[in-house]
């Protein structure tokens, strides 16, 4: 076994991912085998149709009928059942239509990264209907976990906040809301805040008035009070907001 993983690390590449951090990516197709050591956290961002560069997603630019024993894949075999030997193609087939085989640590961490996305896109863009006010990201952790919400790593983000949300409704006064709001800054702080502006939300209208800037903006209703702070604190306080919606 081991002059087999001597072979795989004489093929790796500096920007390659290391591979004891390595997982197999496998096609099963017409009874056989086609393998690859690849990143976790890549192969799933490839997966998804995001821009990877292939030489940091895979540990050994190699293709494998049994990985773990170091025995490659006939080129003459993948020209025949995946129609090309050239690797980025047949790196492109494993992982779209393929596996990706991940230890227990791994998949617990992707859980776990994948539930605090979830938790702060909720908290961000959600309220108490009945306060008007965010839940603290605690608070929607704490009830992800009362509902016994799994989590699946496999799936997008976005894919699962609206079914997590339904299901802790019954536990957590919870609604997605925007808010249109009305804001005037001073001129000089005007030039400085289109940078907070727009990392908040969209400026549907902007105007000037004697140098002091008027904009209709719509955010989150869950960054409200982040909002409001981080534009006090560039205007000292002068600063009017209004919200009308």
């Amino acid at each position: 076994m081991a002059c087999c993983f001597d072979y795989i690390l004489h093929s790796l590449d500096i920007k390659m991912v290391s591979l004891d951090k390595a997982v197999i990516a496998r096609l099963k197709t017409h009874g056989e085998n086609f393998e690859i050591f690849v990143d976790p956290d890549l192969a799933l961002d490839y997966k998804e149709g995001k821009k990877v560069d292939i030489n940091e997603l895979l540990a050994a630019r190699e293709v494998f009928k049994d990985a773990k024993a170091g025995k490659r894949a006939s080129e003459e075999v993948m020209n025949k059942i995946l129609g090309t030997i050239q690797l980025n193609e047949v790196v492109d087939r494993i992982i779209k239509k393929g596996e990706l085989h991940f230890t227990l640590e791994q998949r617990k961490k992707m859980i776990e990264e994948k539930r605090k996305k979830i938790v702060s896109i909720i908290a961000r863009n959600a309220i108490n209907p009945q306060t008007k006010t965010p839940h603290p990201p605690s608070r929607i952790e704490k009830a992800i976990e009362e509902a016994k919400i799994s989590i699946d790593p496999f799936r997008s983000t976005k894919e699962q906040v609206d079914s997590v949300v339904k299901e802790i409704r019954p536990i957590l006064p919870i609604k997605f809301e925007t808010l249109e709001l009305a804001v005037k800054i001073p001129a000089n702080y005007a030039g400085n805040s289109y940078r907070i502006l727009r990392e908040f939300g969209e400026v549907k209208k902007e105007e000037w008035d004697k140098g002091d800037l008027l904009c209709l903006l719509e955010i989150p209703a869950g960054i409200q009070d982040e909002f409001y702070s981080r534009l006090n604190s560039l205007t000292h306080g002068d600063v009017k907001i209004k919200v009308l919606r």
